[in-house]
């Protein structure tokens, strides 16, 4: 669940991503510290499409458990595997201590136009979420140390919702807001957003979800925009375009010779995506879920201009 170390802030927390090879660990640990130094209410650990880098999704988040106060969420998908095999996942995360997870889809692969799930595979995040809440069940009723663990520990689970509509799924606004309480059904704990660029997208999505019948929280997902280069490639990624005003301007930072001035876009971006987080804050937001893509600088300073850090990133 979303911590209440800081009753009278919103939450804060991260999204970080297992560092792919080993010589790029020292710098994701690096990123790490800083990130958790600045007290966030957890910080989720993504995990590959198809489980590629299930090992070190693990790693991560038993690092984080022994070394860190920071709440570690597990990210797990489900696409293109059996019951079976993510029965097995959430086990080895539940015997590795962790209490929290985002219960994810996952993308069907790309070169696959006529891909299908698995008859026994898990369908869905709903599908997901249920099995999380079945298999810390079993355990809970197995064995009586699980079971206390899960009474001190009750198990949190998150889900991923789209306010303007999923573009990989095809969804509207009016889909995800439907799935987003089927989800709240299954057991989902409280939902966080994908990026969103205009705050009417947060705050007319969670008027939408509020009138459905959707009760649990719902966190504002804040992309800071610190690179034209990576907000295009995040489009292509996500199918969520940023506005062309701000990329235009974006572009239009450069040097006297030319080339992109980077500290210029840092500043522009992290202004732009402050201006952002205050408004839906305001709005009555009750936290931010910051995508660092692996860089704490622009989530640090992006926190510090919104008035939730007392410090800018070194």
């Amino acid at each position: 669940m979303v911590a209440e170390v800081h009753p009278h802030r919103p939450t804060i927390s991260f999204e970080l991503m297992p560092p792919r090879r080993p010589e790029v660990a020292p710098r994701f640990w690096e990123t790490a510290e800083q990130l958790v130094a600045a007290g966030p209410d957890f910080v989720s650990v993504t995990y590959g499409a198809g489980g590629g880098d299930r090992a070190t999704s693990r790693d991560v988040l038993a690092r984080l458990l022994r070394g860190t106060p920071v709440l570690p969420v597990a990210h797990l998908t489900c696409v293109g595997a059996s019951r079976e095999d993510v029965s097995e996942v959430i086990d080895e995360f539940l015997e590795a201590g962790v209490r929290s997870f985002l219960a994810l889809r996952g993308d069907p692969p790309r070169d696959e136009p006529d891909w299908a799930p698995p008859e026994d595979g898990v369908r869905s995040s709903v599908d997901l979420v249920r099995l999380l809440r079945q298999v810390d069940e079993r355990r809970c009723a197995a064995d009586a140390s699980a079971a206390l663990r899960s009474a001190a520990h009750p198990l949190a689970v998150a889900v991923a919702t789209f306010p303007d509509g999923n573009p990989g799924a095809g969804t509207t606004r009016e889909q995800e807001v439907h799935r987003l309480l089927e989800k709240q059904e299954a057991g989902a704990s409280f939902a966080i957003t994908q990026f969103f660029y205009r705050a009417d997208s947060y705050t007319g999505f969670v008027d939408a979800a509020r009138a459905a019948g959707v009760t649990i929280p719902i966190l504002a997902g804040i992309l800071p925009t610190t690179e034209a280069r990576r907000l295009r490639r995040v489009e292509e990624l996500t199918g969520v375009a940023a506005p062309s005003g701000l990329l235009r301007d974006l572009d239009r930072l450069t040097g006297p010779d030319g080339s992109v001035d980077a500290e210029a876009q840092h500043a522009h971006g992290v202004e732009y995506s402050a201006a952002l987080a205050r408004e839906v804050l305001d709005a009555g937001a009750p936290g931010l879920h910051v995508y660092t893509f692996n860089k704490h600088r622009p989530a640090l300073d992006l926190l510090a201009r919104t008035g939730l850090t007392g410090r800018a990133a070194a």
